[in-house]
């Protein structure tokens, strides 16, 4: 009994650290992205939010903006459908969440005898249940848009589903030669496989086998995101969006939704391309150097390496998200339809076709 309440313990444990860790990240982009879009632009940026004084850099804004949500009043259009209404945010919010939980944050733990998977829940098929849940995202997305009974919030929820069908096929299409590298669809897996060194020296990383795949996995996932340059679905110059009806914290889980869903891809891409939480020369027992030096490290401090080395790549990737939604123009649809059909897809399945060529020939060596 007493290993059975261990077993559910450490379990939650996983799933706490999972939600916590992408929830706060995705509520502190408020703040980067304001941050961020000040010092590209030579301005300050957030910084009028205080407590008794006390500013800290505007870290405080997204707790402001947590309380100003929470306190507004909450709109309902006249002709709205009110159930499917209110439970439209909460929804989008709800995949993108939960979408995080197969990503490994670091490799197995062990403790007291236990062997602790550092990865919410383990799948054989990680990277399916991965995009499962950002598929089923947008039904969030096009139930606001159709409930609002408004005919610009129905035009942004339908140009959702279309640039999420059009995202998703890329993304899929993408992988497919990251999955061959490495042989499999479970998360931990592939990040394991990018532990060994090519060459003795070059970090056998997605992105180094697979560096057409990133490129194009990027491109498609930051359209998944629904943001700037693809965030047609808002497109506050052209229909205001699906959300156009929604107001208070409604209005704010459709934005934290976006920030979720911008983690996740962070999240997937350091995974699959950037090694996850491999870190060059460390090995279980700690430091391998090729020269045969060696330090040797406890597994706890293996583990605590790992973690921060994904937290780390999983910042860098999001900064450099925020570089390119404060950098490019947005797309017109059409522009966006066309580079995901005629562009992103074609160089998709030419990609899968070299990497089988490429696995043929070395097979044969």
């Amino acid at each position: 009994m007493t290993a059975t309440l261990a077993d559910v313990g450490i379990a939650l444990g996983r799933v706490a650290f999972v939600m916590l860790f992408v929830l706060n990240l995705g509520g502190l982009m408020t703040w980067v992205e304001r941050k961020q879009s000040a010092i590209m632009q030579d301005r300050i940026g957030a910084n009028r939010a205080s407590i008794f004084g006390f500013r800290i850099m505007g870290l405080l804004h997204p707790l402001a903006d947590a309380i100003k949500m929470l306190t507004k009043e909450e709109f309902y259009p006249a002709r709205a459908d009110r159930v499917l209404f209110s439970l439209a945010p909460f929804v989008s919010v709800f995949f993108a969440l939960v979408a995080f939980a197969s990503i490994p944050f670091g490799d197995t733990l062990r403790v007291a005898g236990r062997e602790v998977p550092l990865q919410a829940l383990t799948f054989n098929v990680g990277i399916l249940y991965v995009f499962a849940m950002l598929s089923l995202g947008v039904y969030g997305v096009m139930m606001a848009g159709w409930s609002s009974a408004n005919n610009y919030a129905l035009l942004g929820g339908q140009r959702a589903a279309a640039l999420m069908i059009t995202a998703e096929v890329a993304i899929g299409a993408s992988i497919v030669g990251v999955v061959m590298v490495y042989g499999s669809l479970n998360m931990m897996d592939i990040v394991r496989a990018q532990g060994p060194l090519l060459g003795g020296w070059l970090p056998k990383w997605g992105i180094v086998t697979q560096p057409l795949a990133f490129v194009l996995f990027l491109t498609a996932g930051i359209a998944a995101t629904k943001r700037i340059p693809f965030d047609m679905p808002e497109g506050e110059s052209e229909i205001i969006g699906y959300f156009v009806e929604y107001s208070g914290m409604k209005f704010g889980l459709f934005v934290m939704a976006d920030f979720l869903e911008t983690v996740v891809i962070s999240g997937m891409t350091v995974s699959l391309f950037l090694g996850g939480w491999q870190i060059p020369y460390l090995e279980p027992a700690g430091f391998v150097f090729p020269w045969g030096a060696t330090v040797a490290l406890p597994g706890l401090a293996v583990s605590l390496l790992q973690v921060g080395a994904f937290v780390l790549k999983v910042v860098v990737m999001i900064w450099f998200l925020m570089l390119i939604r404060w950098t490019l123009p947005r797309f017109r649809y059409d522009q966006a339809m066309r580079l995901g059909w005629l562009g992103l897809f074609p160089l998709s399945i030419a990609n899968i076709v070299l990497t089988g060529a490429a696995l043929l020939l070395w097979g044969a060596r």
